[in-house]
């Protein structure tokens, strides 16, 4: 019996993970568990040891501890140490390697989606380990402009430090037209209850050229990301496609089995 698991804070509790990767796991013919711990803050060097300590065969991370987990890692994966940001621990014996598949599942979820980027411009609101995946393969992906909003002006200054853009404050964004063709949500808010301060600021937000609205959160019966497509006649996708194509590679990663995409689109579809 494998165990996989996925460590964060209380919202890791409402997590759809464990129950697609299940899923998929008895699909597949894999005898294991995956379920999710809610870490408290400054436990996660703990809670990364008991990997070890309980022959843990594979881990996620979720907010809020994507960058703080690399400094308790043995070693990074390429892509995880330039964007700085680790959702995937792989464990060898007693080595935790990082890896970052964010970045890869949103761009598998954009060709799914048959949008290119390419030459276009992107506004993308956050400033955590999401934000620094999206960034980073926007510029990769040859996105002409990126513009990076967040509420931390030193955060947000150095993801365009590290990989190109040109940072905004968040507030200014309000009654202020930007021209964007894609819109990406890497905060964890997308609904009221969860940010009156970011509903009331999309209610004023004019992006000019808007094709595509992408809020890389899930299950929200009131999203106000999915509002700001429908009034810029914009296309909307939630994250679920993103966390089937990164879930994808965190499989091939743990196992080394290449699932088809289409089992944890399938997963999705029958449990949520």
């Amino acid at each position: 019996m494998q165990v996989y698991c996925v460590f964060g804070d209380e919202r890791v509790m409402r997590s759809k993970s464990p129950t697609i990767f299940s899923a998929v796991l008895e699909r597949l013919g894999i005898k294991g568990q995956y379920v999710p711990f809610n870490i408290a803050p400054g436990q996660i060097a703990q809670a990364l040891e008991s990997i070890k300590v309980l022959n843990i065969s594979g881990a996620n991370v979720a907010i809020p501890y994507k960058e703080e987990v690399i400094s308790h890692l043995d070693v990074l994966s390429e892509g995880a140490n330039i964007i700085g940001s680790v959702n995937t621990i792989v464990c060898n014996g007693d080595i935790l390697k990082g890896y970052n598949t964010v970045a890869i599942g949103f761009m598998d979820a954009l060709n799914d989606a048959r949008y290119d980027v390419e030459g276009k411009s992107a506004l993308v609101l956050g400033t955590g380990g999401a934000a620094r995946a999206i960034v980073f393969i926007l510029n990769w992906l040859r996105t002409n402009s990126v513009f990076v909003a967040g509420r931390n002006p030193e955060k947000t200054e150095n993801i365009v430090d590290c990989f190109g853009g040109e940072a905004i404050p968040l507030y200014a964004l309000e009654n202020n037209p930007l021209a964007a063709n894609i819109v990406v949500n890497a905060t964890s808010v997308s609904s009221p209850d969860e940010s009156p301060e970011m509903a009331s600021l999309l209610k004023s937000l004019e992006v000019k050229g808007c094709e595509l609205v992408l809020d890389l959160n899930y299950d929200r019966s009131e999203n106000f990301w999915r509002e700001l497509a429908r009034r810029n006649r914009a296309q909307f996708m939630d994250g679920l496609s993103t966390l089937a194509y990164q879930s994808r590679r965190t499989l091939a990663l743990w196992t080394g089995i290449q699932a088809p995409p289409e089992e944890f689109l399938k997963a999705i579809d029958r449990n949520l």
